[in-house]
Order: structure tokens, then sequence, then C-alpha cells
């Protein structure tokens, strides 16, 4: 089965076909379950219903898309592991709202330790899933063959990368403006 690291590493360098599918899906199922879990944790930390009503919409919306996305590649797995992936995914978030919830008593939002342990969690999970997002998912979209033989899909694809970008930023300020409120 050819993979889409494949196809970009054959692009590079088309003396090497090394599939990098199995690590890149793994790396991109951490990224997302080390964010489900501080987005679990800072809903069920929060004490402020301002913080919350917000949150629970803004994690819909963000979880089904998130699912979408890694749907597409635990589709490429066999069962058990497909299971395995899916019950992580299904789990993480919960958890996280358990966790926070358990530790609200004992969690202050605004503590240096608690700011810098989110810091460095949002950090790390958002370093994975932008590597994932420009290495793996969009460039071997955009150096692809069908991509790369037409100009006017490579414009229609560049806009639909940057509408994109734009919906969540405007999700965000949105956000932003509620939780300021």
């Amino acid at each position: 089965m050819i993979t889409r690291a494949m196809v970009y590493c054959t692009q590079v360098c088309p003396y090497i076909a090394i599939d990098l599918g199995f690590f890149s899906r793994e790396v991109l199922e951490l990224g997302i379950v080390v964010h489900s879990v501080v987005i679990g944790l800072s809903l069920g930390g929060s004490n402020n219903t301002c913080t919350i009503k917000p949150l629970v919409a803004v994690l819909c919306f963000h979880q089904m898309f998130e699912g979408m996305g890694l749907g597409g590649c635990i589709l490429q797995y066999k069962f058990f592991k497909k299971a395995m992936m899916v019950f992580f995914f299904s789990v993480t978030t919960p958890f996280g709202i358990a966790l926070g919830i358990a530790l609200s008593s004992v969690y202050k939002e605004n503590s240096p330790s608690s700011l810098i342990t989110v810091g460095l969690l949002n950090a790390s999970s958002a370093g994975l899933l932008i590597y994932m997002a420009l290495v793996d998912l969009l460039s071997a979209d955009f150096m692809g063959p069908k991509l790369q033989g037409s100009i006017k899909l490579q414009i229609k694809a560049y806009i639909a990368v940057l509408l994109g970008a734009g919906g969540m930023l405007l999700m965000a300020k949105w956000a932003l403006y509620i939780n300021l409120i």
C-alpha cells in the first residue's frame, strides 16, 4: 500500500522509498491525545460558568473535526489497532475532564506551576500537530501529481487552506471574546 509519506519521500528523493506512514499516524494520534487531555483538564478544572459554556461549544466542534482528520489515518489499520486508536481518542477528553474535576479543589488556574504545565503540554501537542499538518498531510497533498499538474487546482487548494485557517481564526477570536465578557 502506498501512503502519503511514501509518495512525498519518493518525490523528494526518488532513490529512497521509506514508508513513514506508521510513524506519522502514531505521532498524529499522540498529538491529538495530549491535546484532548489538556482541553479536558481546562474544562474540568474551570469553576466559572462563563468559561464552561463556550468551552463546551468549542469542544464539540473541535472534537468533531479532529475525529474526522484522525479517521482518515485510522482507516488504514487492521481492526484491533483501529479499535485501540478509536478507544484512546474517545476516552482522552472525558479522562481529562474527570481529572480536572478531581483536581479542581487543588488546581489553581493562575498559579505559576499550573500555567507552566499547561503551557508545556499545549506547546508540545501544538508542535506535533503543526508538524503533522505541514510535513505529512499538506505537503503530501500539495506535492501529489494531481495537484502539480493543474495551476487552477493549486490555486483552489491554497484558497481552501487559507479559508480553513481563517475559519479557525474566527472561531478562536469568538471563543476569546466570549471568555472576556
